[in-house]
C-alpha cells in the first residue's frame, strides 16, 4: 500500500510526498483502513480533508472507516461528505475501456499485423529495411494489451506514422496477407491456458487507415486528459468539472454523428459516463467547489457548466454547491476565530496574573459592541469574493500566485482554498511509486526488508521533490547519527551472531 500526501504551503506552494509504502496482508476495507490511521498516527496527522481512490469495492469500505475515525478525533469537517474522492483517471480508463471493449475490425487488423511483424528478428529486420525505403526513423512497433486502453491508443498512433512503410512490408512479404487471411491467434493468460481463440480477420484495406486515423484522433482526447488530470507538480481540482464537462459534451456530440464506428463507440462510453458523473446527487461536491475557487471562473462558470451538462437541473445544484461552500466556510472561520480568541484570551490571562488588572469586562463589551454594529449589513469574505469580477483567463496565469497576493484581503476564504486546491483528482502519483518500488526490489536484492523498500521508495520522492540541491558534504555529522541511531533500532540477529 502506498500513501502520498499533497498540500499547499504558507507560501502557496504545492507539495507531494510518499510517506508510507508497505506490505499489507489484506486488501479488506476495515484493514486497509487500520494501515492508513497507523501511517497518520507516526507522521502526527490528524487533519484530512479528502483521500483519493479508485473505484474498487474495498476502498469505500476504507474511507468509510477512515471517517468515522476522524470523527472520533474531531477533525471530520462536515461528517465526512466530501472526503471521498473518486480517481478521474480510472474512470477514464472504465469509459474508454468500454467504448473499444468490442474493438473495431480495422483495430483488429492492425494488431494482427504488429503481431506478426514482431514476432520474429527477420521479419523486424524486413521491417527496418522499409522504414529506411520510406525515409522513417527506426522506432519499434507497439502492440498493445487489453487491459491498458491508452497501449492501444499508442499502438494505431505508431502505426499511422509507420503506415508507408507497413504497407510495403505487407508488399514484399506475402505471409502477412496470408496471416491475416487464415491465421488462427491464441490469446493465453499467465499459466499459458488457452483463453481465446481469435479468428483470421482479413486483410488491411485502404479504409482501414481512414478508420484507425478517426478512432486515433478520437482516443486521443481522452490520452492527453488522462496526462493531464495526473500531474502532481500542479494543481488539478479546479479543472475536475471542466473537464467531465468537455467528455461529456464530445460524448454526445459523437453519438449523434455521421460515423458508425466513432457513434457505436460513444454510445458504449456514455452509458458507463453516467453510471459516475450522471447522477449529480451522488457527486462529491469537491467536483464542483475548487473551480468556484479559481478566480478566473466562479460561480460564472460553474453555473454554465452545470446548465450545459444537467439541463434545468442545473440551477438546483447550483444552489447546493452554494449551500455546502457556505457550511465549508463558517466551519474554518469559527475554527479560526476559536483560535485567535484562545489565543487573546491566554495573552490576556498572563498580563493579569502579572500585573492583577482584571480588564475581561471590556474586552467583552467591546465585542458586543462590534459585533451590534452594522454587523447585519456586513459582508463575508465568501461574499466578498464572489461578488468581485472573474480573473482574465491567460494561458500563464497561476491561481496559488493569485490567492498568495490575495490571502491578506481573504484571511479565511484563503486557508480554505488550501485545502481544496491541493485535492489530486487521480491516485497516479501514489501509483507511480509501485513503479520504483518494482526497481528497488529487484531479482538481485530481493532480500530487502518491507522497511528498508520503504525507507528507500520514501527517500527517492522526497529527495527528487527538494528544490534546492543537498549537499552531502554539510550533512555527514547528521548522517553518522542516523546510522548509529538505525544500528541500535531492530538489529536483528546475522548468522555471525550465532
Amino acid at each position: 500500500m502506498c500513501i502520498t500526501a499533497h498540500w499547499i504551503d504558507k507560501n502557496w506552494t504545492l507539495h507531494k510526498r510518499v510517506i508510507n509504502f508497505c506490505p499489507i496482508s489484506s486488501h479488506r476495507g476495515e484493514d486497509l483502513a487500520k494501515g492508513i490511521v497507523k501511517c497518520l498516527h507516526e507522521w502526527g496527522l490528524h487533519r484530512i480533508f479528502t483521500v483519493t481512490v479508485d473505484n474498487a469495492s474495498s476502498n469505500s469500505v476504507c474511507v468509510a472507516e477512515l471517517s468515522k475515525q476522524l470523527t472520533k478525533w474531531g477533525t471530520n469537517l462536515l461528517g465526512g461528505k466530501h472526503l471521498h474522492v473518486r480517481c478521474m483517471a480510472h474512470i477514464i480508463n472504465l469509459v474508454v475501456q468500454d467504448g473499444i471493449k468490442e474493438a473495431n475490425i480495422s483495430i483488429k487488423r492492425i494488431r494482427q499485423a504488429v503481431r506478426y511483424i514482431r514476432q520474429s528478428p527477420a521479419r523486424w529486420k524486413n521491417f527496418q529495411e522499409c522504414c529506411v525505403d520510406e525515409n522513417l526513423a527506426k522506432k519499434s512497433l507497439c502492440l498493445d494489451v487489453p487491459t491498458r486502453w491508452n497501449s492501444t491508443y499508442l499502438m494505431l498512433n505508431r502505426a499511422i506514422e509507420y503506415e508507408g512503410a507497413i504497407l510495403t512490408y505487407a508488399d514484399r512479404d506475402i505471409g502477412l496477407a496470408h496471416h491475416l487471411e487464415f491465421g488462427h491467434i491464441c490469446v493465453c493468460d499467465g499459466d499459458s491456458d488457452i483463453v481465446d481463440e481469435e479468428q483470421p480477420v482479413g486483410s488491411l484495406l485502404c479504409s482501414d487507415w481512414d478508420s484507425i486515423k478517426r478512432i486515433a484522433k478520437f482516443l486521443e482526447l481522452f490520452f492527453k486528459l488522462t496526462l493531464k488530470v495526473s500531474g502532481s507538480l500542479y494543481i488539478t481540482s479546479n479543472i475536475h468539472f471542466l473537464e467531465i464537462c468537455q467528455v461529456g459534451f464530445c460524448l454526445s456530440k459523437l453519438i449523434s454523428s455521421d460515423d458508425i464506428v466513432l457513434a457505436q463507440m460513444a454510445t458504449n462510453m456514455k452509458k458507463k459516463f453516467e453510471k459516475y458523473w450522471g447522477d449529480p446527487t451522488k457527486m462529491n461536491k469537491m467536483l464542483f467547489i475548487p473551480c468556484v475557487l479559481d478566480p478566473r471562473h466562479k460561480f460564472t462558470t460553474l453555473s454554465f457548466a452545470l446548465k450545459k451538462m444537467f439541463g434545468d437541473n442545473g440551477a438546483t445544484i447550483e444552489k447546493d454547491v452554494r449551500e455546502y461552500m457556505k457550511s465549508l466556510f463558517n466551519e474554518y472561520s469559527s475554527s479560526a476565530s476559536k483560535d485567535k480568541c484562545g489565543k487573546l484570551s491566554s495573552e490576556v490571562e498572563a498580563s493579569s496574573s502579572s500585573y492583577m488588572v482584571d480588564i475581561g469586562d471590556f474586552y467583552e463589551e467591546l465585542s458586543r459592541h462590534t459585533s451590534g454594529s452594522g454587523a447585519g449589513n456586513s459582508k463575508s469574505e465568501l461574499d466578498k469574493y464572489l461578488a468581485e469580477d472573474t480573473e482574465v483567463g491567460t494561458s500563464d496565469f497561476n491561481v496559488l500566485l493569485w490567492w498568495k497576493y490575495n490571502s491578506a484581503r481573504f484571511p479565511f476564504l484563503s486557508e480554505m482554498a488550501r485545502d481544496i486546491l491541493a485535492i489530486p483528482i487521480s491516485s497516479v502519483a501514489s501509483e507511480c511509486a509501485f513503479s520504483t518500488g518494482r526497481r528497488v526490489l529487484d531479482s538481485f536484492r530481493s532480500s530487502l526488508t518491507s522497511k528498508l523498500v520503504e525507507a528507500l521508495v520514501c527517500l527517492q520522492d522526497w529527495l527528487r521533490s527538494e528544490s534546492q540541491p543537498i549537499s552531502i558534504e554539510e550533512d555527514l555529522d547528521s548522517l553518522e547519527q542516523l546510522e548509529q541511531d538505525l544500528a541500535k533500532v531492530g538489529k536483528e540477529p546475522s548468522i555471525d551472531d550465532i
